[in-house]
């Protein structure tokens, strides 16, 4: 079983506190999907403004964190891409995003991603976040990973 610690996540991923929306990575299979958890507390920033009198974690920030889990299968599938400051993963696209449930302080999100298809440089994945088994969030997501020198030939 190949899983992730929080160090290991941040070697690969950029993001940092408040945004860094993956806490531990139970297991991949480079290639082809990985599952990863993002604790909710009542201690995130977003929650002092969504909203104070009942508090729902933001659905972009759930795709968002998704994105993230997409990004570090991207890095598992890829060994010879380096995950250093030389290297972003811009997202593309998401289609087919549905949101099912509210999400809270003291869920625990499980984010579920399996590739779909990579060509020409463009990853898509089905990606699923779920709470207690039931689903939160699900979508299609699209990616590339570029040389952070060739920001400009990826739409943001």
């Amino acid at each position: 079983m190949n899983s992730l610690d929080i160090q290991q996540i941040k070697k690969l991923l950029p993001h940092r506190y408040p945004i860094l929306l993956v806490d531990r990575v139970l297991n991949y299979e480079a290639g082809k999907s990985i599952c990863a958890i993002k604790n909710v507390t009542i201690n995130e920033e977003f929650f002092n403004g969504h909203f104070p009198h009942k508090p729902v974690m933001p659905g972009v920030l759930m795709i968002e964190a998704l994105a993230q889990t997409a990004a570090l299968l991207s890095f598992a599938s890829t060994p010879t891409i380096k995950a250093d400051d030389s290297t972003v993963v811009y997202f593309l696209g998401i289609d087919s995003a549905r949101f099912k449930r509210p999400v809270g302080p003291g869920d625990q999100l499980k984010m579920d991603v399996e590739i779909i298809s990579v060509r020409r440089g463009i990853w898509k994945y089905k990606a699923i976040a779920s709470v207690d088994g039931q689903v939160a969030v699900e979508a299609e997501l699209m990616c590339t990973i570029r040389s952070a020198d060739d920001a400009s030939q990826a739409a943001g």
